[in-house]
Parts: structure tokens; C-alpha cells; sequence
């Protein structure tokens, strides 16, 4: 009787260990993902406000920029994707392009180290001669309100505020004509056109959320 009852005491033990298990797994990968009770940005929809610190030690708040075409990058300076696309000039070439206009690009770097890399970052920038801010986001909240899943992942708001773009900088790594999503959509955005293609798969690395 005794050793039936220790057996029993054994398994009710195990199968709490099990479901605490589980429980953490799913804690992790709700953490990790994008499952957070923030509301993501969705086409069309007022884009989601931050205020985020740059690696400059300015404070960046989207509502500053009220009446202008917002460009969000979501970065990593370690991501080999990333450095393909600056070694390339794919953002800040476009960047020039709209130089002259009312056009406002931030990178973002929602990474859980991105606060102790800062300095890192920033001489990274400077070798890319990035000249827009790059803000900071160590927590992931804005990370996860725009439902950034990887590096690069673009995000392009109009005029008004709301969502009009989001998805890959270009078409690379996509079957079909090489295309550059971010100035197609800031030219029609400009123009008060369509905007040609507004979601596309973002590509590269998964975004480094605090777990």
C-alpha cells in the first residue's frame, strides 16, 4: 500500500513537472512571437504610436511626424541580410532618392542585446553612412504592435497616419521582376496614387525578441 501511494505521489509529480513544461514552452514562445495583447499595425489602419530612444540619445515619436511619409526598417546590424542590403545601398539609396521630399525613415532595432550593442551599432552606421536615426527597442514592445517578425522588415505610413506598406524592402529571394517595394510605395504615396503592392513576405533574420 505504501509503495502504491509513493508511486502515485511519483507520477502526480512527474505530470506537474510536464505541464510546467509545457506551460514554460509556451510562455517562451509567446514571449518570443507574436502573441503579446498589443494590437499589430494592420494596412490601412492608423499605424501604432511609439516613443523610442536612438542611438544619437534623441527621443523619435512617430506623432512628430504628422504629415509626412514614414519609413520604418527593422534592423539588426548583425544579421547578414541586413548588412546585404546596406552594402548594397538598398535603403540608404532610397532614402537619397526622397531626400528633397517630405520623407522621414527610421531604422529600428528591436533586438534584447540592442542597448548594450548601441556603441556598436553606431560605428556600424557610420561605416554605412546610414543618415537617418536608428531607435532603440531592447523591450520589443514596438517590435511586437507592428508584428516585426524578421531583419529587414519594412513598415511605410502615409500622410494621414495610417499603414500603407508592409513587408520586404524588395523582391529578392521572389520569382519575377526585381522590383524596389519601398520607393514604389513611397512614389505613389507622394503622388496621392495607389500604392502599387502593399503587403509582400518579409525575408532575413527573425527579429531577436527578449524572451
Amino acid at each position: 500500500m505504501k509503495n502504491a501511494v509513493s508511486k502515485r505521489l511519483f507520477m502526480v509529480a512527474v505530470s506537474a513537472g510536464l505541464l510546467g513544461g509545457v506551460a514554460w514552452l509556451q510562455a517562451e514562445d509567446h514571449g518570443h512571437g507574436h502573441g503579446h495583447n498589443h494590437a499589430h499595425a494592420e494596412l490601412g489602419k492608423a499605424a501604432p504610436a511609439f516613443e523610442l530612444k536612438g542611438i544619437d540619445g534623441k527621443e523619435y515619436k512617430l506623432s512628430d511626424f504628422k504629415g509626412k511619409v514614414v519609413v520604418l526598417e527593422w534592423m539588426n546590424h548583425e544579421c547578414p541580410f541586413v548588412k546585404k542590403a546596406h552594402e548594397a545601398k538598398l535603403m540608404t539609396g532610397t532614402f537619397a532618392k526622397f531626400k528633397d521630399e517630405p520623407v522621414v525613415w527610421m531604422g529600428i532595432d528591436s533586438s534584447w542585446f540592442c542597448e548594450d550593442k548601441s556603441d556598436s551599432i553606431r560605428d556600424w552606421a557610420k561605416k554605412m553612412k546610414i543618415g537617418y536615426p536608428i531607435l532603440l527597442d531592447a523591450k520589443g514592445m514596438t517590435g511586437h504592435q507592428y508584428g516585426a517578425r524578421s531583419t529587414p522588415h519594412m513598415f511605410v505610413i502615409d500622410k494621414e497616419g495610417n499603414l500603407a506598406y508592409m513587408g520586404a524592402p524588395d523582391s529578392e529571394g521572389n520569382d519575377g521582376e526585381k522590383r524596389n517595394h519601398i520607393e514604389e510605395t513611397v512614389t505613389a504615396l507622394l503622388k496621392g496614387s495607389a500604392v502599387p503592392v502593399a503587403r509582400t513576405k518579409a525575408y532575413g533574420c527573425s527579429v531577436k525578441y527578449r524572451k
